[in-house]
Order: C-alpha cells, then structure tokens, then sequence
C-alpha cells in the first residue's frame, strides 16, 4: 500500500456513495433503544420507495445526544430526528419526497451543538465505523504515512510536546514527555541478546470503569481506526513494533469493532510488516479485561495482559523503564491517542491555540445523571463549566435547581452549582477537590443528599479494591461504615471527626491510585455540602 493506494480508496469511496445519506446511530447507547430495527426499516423502505439509486443508510457511530436516541440524520437536508421508533422509518424516508414526517425533529442549532468544538469526535457519527474505506474517505491513514516517509521519529516527538497535549486518561501527564521517556529508554531485560532488536510496547487503556463515563468507549466504537493511527504513528516515534489494545469485556460492539478494524488494517497492509514500504513493522492484539476498575491503574492492567491477576504493583521503575514483559511500555488511552492524528495533521502549535495556558485543546465529556441533555461532547480546555452543565447540558432533567457535579468519577469529587463559573482545566478541577479525570460528568439537583453520594461512590472503591494493601481494602470498609451510620441517623461528632482523619489515612497510604483518590468524593462533599453531614448526626 502506498499514498496512490489510499487516494484511489478514497475516491472510489466518495465516488460510492449515495447522493442522499441517511445516517442511524447504532452506538452501544442508540441499539439498546431499538436503532438496528429503525436502521433495517430504513433500508426496506427505501426499497419501497424506489429510491435505491439515490438514498442509502449509513450506520454510523454515537452522533452525541444519547438522551435522545435513536438518532437518524439526513446530510442533504441537515435534519436530526430524535426518538425514532421503527414505525416511523417510512414517513422518514417517503419525506425525501415531500411527504409528512411523522419522527420529531431535533434542533441542530442547539448549544448541546453548536458550543462543541469537534476536533477528537470530528468524524464521529459521520462515517461507518465497520468500513476501513469510510475511515480512509476522510483522510484516514494519511498522516501515518506522511510520518513514516516525512518524519523523523523525534520529530514527531517534538510536535506532540509542542502541542500540549496531556493525557486524558486522568493524570493529565505530559503526553510529549512521556512518549520521550519511552523513546530513550532501552530493553534491559536478563538475556536479552545483543543483536536481537530492542523490544517496546505501546499500550492502549481502553479499561474505561467510572460510573456515568462512556467517551473512550464511544470512541471505539464510532472511529476505532483513528485510535489504530494514532498507536502507530506512537509506536513508530517511540520505536515500538507490537501494541495491545486493552478493553473491558461490558464493551462488546468495540471490542467487535476495533478487532474488524486491525483485520482491515492488515488486509491492507497498514498494520504488520513493512507498513507503506517503509522498514516500520507494527502489530496491535486486543486483551478483553473482566471488567476489574483497578485494572484502569496501569501496573494493573499489564499484570492483566501478562496473564496474572490484575493488581497495581509499587513505582518505580514505570512502565515507561520497565513495563510489559519487563521492557518499556508507553501507556496512553483512548482519547490520548484519537489526538495524535489531528495533531500531525495540523502541526502542535495549531493543538497548542485552543485552550488554556497550561490545559491545551479540547476534552470530550460525557453528561449523565440527573441532566436534560445526557451525551457526549467535546470542548475547549477552560469552557466554564456552568456552560457545559446548564447551556449544552440545559440543567437538571427534574426541572429543579442543579445542586453539584461529580467530576473525574470514584476518584473525582462533587462541585457547588456555586462554583459553576469555574474554567474545566486540569488545575482549576484539583483547587475545588476533583479532578477532571477521564471526562465523566454526573448531575445531582437538590433533592440529592451528597452524604448517599459519597458513600456510592464509596462503595464502588470498597468493591472494586484489589484488597492488596490495608489501607485501601479495610479503610475503604471502614469510611463506607462511616458513612452508613450518617445516612441511618446514628452517627455523633466524633463520628465526624474519624470520617476526616481516616480519609487522610486511606489517601496517603494506599499502594494505587484508586485507593490514594477514594476519599476525594467524601472530602468534597465534606468541604462544599458540609451541612448535609451536620443535618444527619444525632445529638442523643
């Protein structure tokens, strides 16, 4: 395969379709509310309509609003029908021809779209996620070929720095950074041979377990080639040639779709040897994870790919010196790596403008609990967060008042509406007591008593603790305890007080990060909603 290859995919592609595009959301969100019934409807009606030289449907990946699923597009007529029940799939099509349509339709100039700034999601809900040729129509793979025969491996280094860009996983490191620490490092592994080529990985967490998050999953499933380019474009900057892309089991049209996607890749030789006749080889494996939070915590999560039990192991050495195997191992996620591509495409300083001066470029959040817009979007680094919670989210789905945000999951914290104006950047999230984590965002109105917030979200740390070190397997037993007795009406002041240093205990010493952040959703609650564990204590 060369450039000439995949300019003549493209173009009998675009030449391919249709003049009329129908687009049906069959997402993981979109199916469970029917749309591979709608979509089938779709396809027997323009059969019966007569219009199969004209119209075509295109199942595609999450358009965004989930809320409002299933979700059907028309290009050329830039409609959105929202809700659609498979019955009303023939008005939609007879409609192309002016007749009534019975579907609702949803407002494209709504803030939920019209505040995104798509750079990671561009292509999401757009094009065929089971079709290596839609991918291709759109540009895909060319910025992995310009890098093999335009670049040199440092220098695609140097424009990931350049960029800004930090991993959003949740740590917020230096992708830049981190990809350089890998690049440099050696495989010093016990006999290894000397002439034998010098072994690294590169590994893509797609173990996405917070409660309400869904971005890294969507992302898989709507453009699961892009995540392929922008591994290979990392392993080739860091001198890698085998990656894993490591998925929970809960996921499985990813799983189906990102392992379709590395077949197409390799049929066209864009995966394996001698990729575009260069000298790069590079082969991606998929490792389907039980589901175990902790194996989000990347020591855990090689153990897991290793074949062992996944449990965090102390640091150093990092991954980055000693990691799958024992050999360097570069770790980024989903969206992490969905970046790379648009950034080689329109060099680091353009990823670098969008922003703030520390949060480079956009972030993809997704909005659920009590909202009226739950989805996926995707902003600038700084966006006020009252305009991501009330303008494209449009406030609490109860009409109430929303009282506070949980941001960065278990390991996150709860934010007062009263902070609302806030800018959603790495540093402003770690000031109020969260983090913004890998982008999860879950909405409580003021019927919420933040008490049973904290301890859910407890809860879910005691069960998902790998039980290796004490601090984290009996302090989380012990805070949910804690808290039990506040939500039963039996807890006294002192109760209060135990509550506060044992988060301080848990927090300091625990191994990983799940048990070192599972108190950041009590010490929220405790710093903003105060008042919720006053009005709780007894005075017997």
């Amino acid at each position: 395969m060369d450039i000439e290859g995949l300019l003549q995919i493209a173009k009998e592609e675009r030449d391919r379709q249709k003049s009329i595009r129908i687009r049906c959301c069959t997402s993981g969100g979109c199916q469970a509310s029917g749309s591979l019934e709608v979509r089938d409807r779709l396809e027997a009606a323009i059969q019966t309509e007569g219009l199969t030289d004209t119209a075509e449907v295109v199942s595609v990946g999450c358009m965004g609003f989930c809320g409002r699923g299933p979700l059907v597009a028309i290009d050329s007529a830039r409609v959105l029908y929202e809700k659609v029940e498979p019955h009303q799939a023939d008005s939609i099509v007879s409609g192309l021809k002016g007749g009534h349509v019975a579907a609702t339709v949803g407002d494209l100039e709504h803030p939920f779209f019209k505040q995104q700034l798509r750079i990671v999601l561009e292509h999401i809900g757009q094009i065929d996620p089971t079709r290596i040729e839609s991918y291709i129509a759109v540009g895909g793979y060319r910025q992995l070929y310009r890098t093999l025969h335009e670049m040199t491996p440092q220098q695609v280094i140097d424009e990931v720095t350049r960029s800004g860009l930090r991993g959003r996983g949740g740590a917020g490191y230096p992708t830049g950074l981190k990809w350089a620490t890998v690049a440099k490092m050696q495989d010093r592994r016990r006999n290894q041979p000397q002439n034998q080529t010098q072994q690294k990985y590169v590994i893509c967490n797609a173990d996405e377990g917070d409660p309400g998050a869904f971005m890294d999953r969507s992302i898989l499933e709507s453009d699961p080639h892009r995540v392929l380019e922008g591994m290979a474009i990392a392993a080739y900057a860091v001198g890698a040639n085998h990656g894993y892309v490591y998925v929970r089991a809960e996921y499985p049209p990813a799983i189906e779709h990102i392992r379709l996607a590395i077949q197409q890749a390799k049929q066209h030789g864009i995966l394996g040897s001698q990729i575009f006749e260069s000298t790069f080889d590079f082969k991606i494996d998929v490792r389907v994870g039980a589901g175990a939070y902790v194996c989000g915590e990347e020591t855990a999560l090689i153990a897991s790919i290793e074949g062992g039990r996944g449990i965090p192991h102390p640091r150093p050495p990092y991954p980055a010196e000693s990691g799958l195997w024992g050999a360097p191992t570069l770790i980024n996620n989903v969206e992490t790596f969905a970046n790379i591509v648009p950034i080689i495409r329109n060099r680091g300083a353009w990823y670098a403008s969008i922003g703030t001066e520390k949060s480079k470029g956009t972030k993809v959040f997704s909005l659920a609990g009590n909202i009226a817009n739950t989805g996926l979007v995707e902003v600038p680094m700084g966006i006020p967060l009252r305009q991501i919670v009330e303008d494209m989210g449009g406030g609490a789905a109860s009409g109430g008042k929303v009282k506070a945000v949980q941001t960065g999951g278990p390991s996150g914290g709860c934010i007062p509406a009263s902070a609302f104006d806030t800018p959603v950047d790495y540093e402003a999230m770690q000031a109020l007591g969260s983090i913004i984590g890998s982008g999860g965002m879950v909405v409580m109105d003021e019927s919420t008593n933040m008490v049973d917030m904290a301890r859910f979200f407890i809860q879910f740390c005691m069960d998902e603790s790998c039980g290796k070190c004490i601090p984290c397997r009996a302090g989380t037993v012990q805070l949910e305890h804690l808290l039990t007795k506040f939500v039963e009406h039996k807890a006294t002041e002192s109760d209060l007080a135990s509550l506060e240093e044992l988060c301080g205990m848990v927090k300091s010493m625990s191994l990983c990060g799940l048990g070192q952040s599972a108190p950041n959703p009590i010490l929220s609650t405790l710093r903003h909603f105060r008042d919720d564990y006053i009005k709780l204590i007894t005075n017997s």
